[in-house]
């Protein structure tokens, strides 16, 4: 067992536009912290895992090819690997947890996605 202080917990970014840490990182999934300003801009590119984000603080709304939902706290979303996403129109601070599965980064990415 193994309690992760501070994850999902909001923190200014210092210096860049978002802030992204990681807390938790084994082979078969890791978890973070996604936070995201208001007024902020999400710029992150699809990722070779699938992901979990759960709102915990702020309001935001999330865009996909499939279509658009504004989000808050209690939210959870599922993206699938692959598939392009980006808050927008944020407008209280966002903190999201984050869960990868498998843990972030560890897929090489397919041809198509070079």
């Amino acid at each position: 067992m193994q309690i992760i202080e501070g994850a999902g917990r909001w923190t200014a970014p210092a210096g860049a536009a978002n802030d992204w840490v990681e807390h938790l990182r084994v082979p078969d999934l890791s978890v973070g912290t996604y936070c995201i300003p208001t007024g902020g801009l999400d710029d992150q590119s699809p990722h070779t895992e699938d992901e979990i984000y759960v709102v915990t603080a702020g309001r935001a709304r999330i865009v996909t090819p499939d279509g658009a939902a504004e989000v808050g706290p209690g939210s959870v979303i599922f993206v699938p690997a692959g598939e392009e996403h980006r808050f927008e129109e944020v407008t209280e601070d966002l903190a999201l947890l984050v869960v990868f599965g498998p843990a972030y980064g560890s897929r090489a990415p397919s041809l198509r996605d070079e």
